[in-house]
């Protein structure tokens, strides 16, 4: 890999280059190399002018535009870590998060600041990303800053981001990364397909790790960018079109929905090199319809936002390991250990761990839990505890069952979701799937299933039930069949199980 270079001087780079190609596109506007990166000069000198200093902390929290990116390249440039925060969290998450971060500066847009309420209108310093009256416009902000920053020497070993967990098992705990960690994925283009020649369609959020990782080498290639503010299966189809898009980074739930709009296949989707996915269980009949359907390359990445080992499943190349999440990454390591930390034997289940150049500098402001999270092996290694279970087939290949904390122990079985859900969503009329763990006094605990049935289905849940029950172990049974209109999920597409059990308890 070359020497270190930051990802705001690659942007430089290239608009020294081609200052007239295209960098970014939003749903309102697009920049060239050279405009976008004199508005990034102008964010981080504002930034100088503000007194900010390296290794300070600013905040985001909006939906996608050039303003966003701008900003965070911009505080990059600067040396200034960037803490992007969910529109979708609670304010009180929210609150918490913007605290626990220690941004100086607040960047919202007027959409994001309203679902926030008091929680962001009490931050003394705030700009208004869409130049709306949360606080000082954008526009203004960076016009009265020089038009250069001071120089800043970026050591690799500054915070780059501080990326907020999903919150999914409590309150979000702060993932900090580097420069250096976020270089050698950015710097690693070639493997991917990146290149000047890259158009890269992202419609998940900035404030996402999924989102980053294709992000990130994009702009480090100098290929340009589009941004959705919002997802929609037929405008991501119409942009991908019309762009002649290359790569994109989707959630799974994503391209469920993209590949059910009715006349998917007039659209010319030809100029695609490499579609990538991550965050959530990606079902083998999902893969092998987008190999079948939707040209170019299909990635499936394992791995978590702490780093650790990660797996890569180039779905194209395996069409036969549709159901697993491919083999470990070159230089990344994988191994299974059972309870007592011993590792399992090939074939075997047991829970991931993970080490790779590639990992977290740790959780910000929690030692315990950062401590919690690393494991050692013998030799002093580091390895990151996914809290995943899974196991190897004799090829090399990850199959993931599920998350530790879901899995299911019914009279002293261990009961995976996982494979209850495969065969649930194999029912014609099922279009989503969720088993979840329920109280039970005779078991201990025991499957509820929740499905989400396709338009005009006609089963009804005791029917479903009966034909799941045939098809398990005695073991394996559900006690219940729960229909909903849809199952509730994070940003990212990860289902929230939590949500879904604490409902039902409400409602008994």
């Amino acid at each position: 890999m070359p020497d270190f270079i930051t990802l705001d001087a690659l942007v430089h780079n290239t608009a020294v280059a081609q200052p007239i190609k295209t960098a970014i596109i939003d749903d309102a506007s697009s920049l060239t190399y050279a405009e976008f990166d004199a508005l990034i000069d102008r964010v981080a000198a504002a930034l100088q002018t503000e007194g900010l200093k390296p290794q300070d902390v600013i905040s985001i929290c909006a939906y996608s535009t050039i303003q966003y990116a701008a900003t965070f390249l911009g505080a990059l440039r600067a040396g200034v870590a960037v803490a992007p925060l969910a529109p979708s969290s609670t304010p009180a998450d929210f609150a918490a998060m913007l605290k626990d971060g220690g941004a100086k500066i607040l960047f919202m847009d007027s959409s994001a600041a309203e679902l926030m309420g008091d929680a962001a209108s009490h931050f003394p310093n705030r700009v208004a990303l869409d130049d709306g009256d949360f606080g000082q416009a954008f526009s203004a902000w960076t016009q009265a800053a020089p038009a250069k920053p001071a120089p800043v020497a970026i050591d690799p070993e500054w915070v780059f981001n501080i990326i907020y967990s999903s919150g999914t098992t409590g309150t979000p705990k702060g993932i900090v990364h580097t420069h250096g960690l976020r270089w050698r994925q950015y710097g690693q283009l070639e493997p991917l397909g990146y290149g000047p020649d890259a158009i890269t369609i992202l419609s998940t959020p900035l404030y996402s790790n999924t989102t980053l990782v294709a992000f990130n080498p994009t702009f480090a290639g100098g290929g340009t960018v589009v941004l959705m503010k919002k997802f929609d299966a037929r405008g991501f189809l119409e942009l991908s079109e019309k762009l002649r898009v290359t790569h994109t980074m989707l959630v799974p739930v994503q391209y469920r929905r993209i590949m059910a709009v009715p006349d998917f296949d007039r659209f010319d989707l030809s100029a695609y090199v490499m579609k990538f996915s991550t965050s959530a269980p990606f079902a083998a009949v999902l893969k092998a319809d987008i190999l079948k359907r939707w040209p170019g390359g299909l990635t499936e990445y394992y791995g978590m936002t702490e780093g650790g080992g990660t797996c890569h499943l180039l779905a194209h190349e395996h069409p036969d390991k549709l159901h697993t999440v491919g083999q470990p990454a070159p230089n990344h390591e994988i191994r299974l250990l059972d309870e007592d930390g011993n590792e399992v034997a090939p074939g075997e289940i047991g829970e991931i761990y993970g080490h790779s150049p590639v990992i977290m500098q740790g959780y910000l402001n929690q030692p315990g839990k950062t401590a919690e999270t690393f494991w050692h092996d013998a030799t002093g290694k580091r390895f990151v505890r996914t809290g995943d279970v899974g196991r190897f087939d004799e090829d090399g290949f990850l199959t993931l069952m599920d998350r530790k904390k879901d899995m299911i122990i019914s009279g002293g079985f261990n009961i995976y979701p996982s494979d209850l859900e495969a065969i649930l969503v194999g029912h014609d009329d099922v279009l989503e799937a969720a088993v979840v763990a329920m109280p039970s006094e005779e078991w201990g605990e025991t499957p509820v299933g929740f499905v989400v049935l396709r338009s005009g289905a006609s089963v009804d849940a005791a029917t479903l039930k009966t034909w799941l029950n045939e098809r398990v172990g005695k073991f394996q049974r559900v006690a219940e069949v729960v229909f909903v209109e849809t199952l509730p999920r994070s940003a990212i597409g990860k289902v929230l199980k939590r949500e879904l059990r604490d409902w039902r308890l409400a409602a008994e």
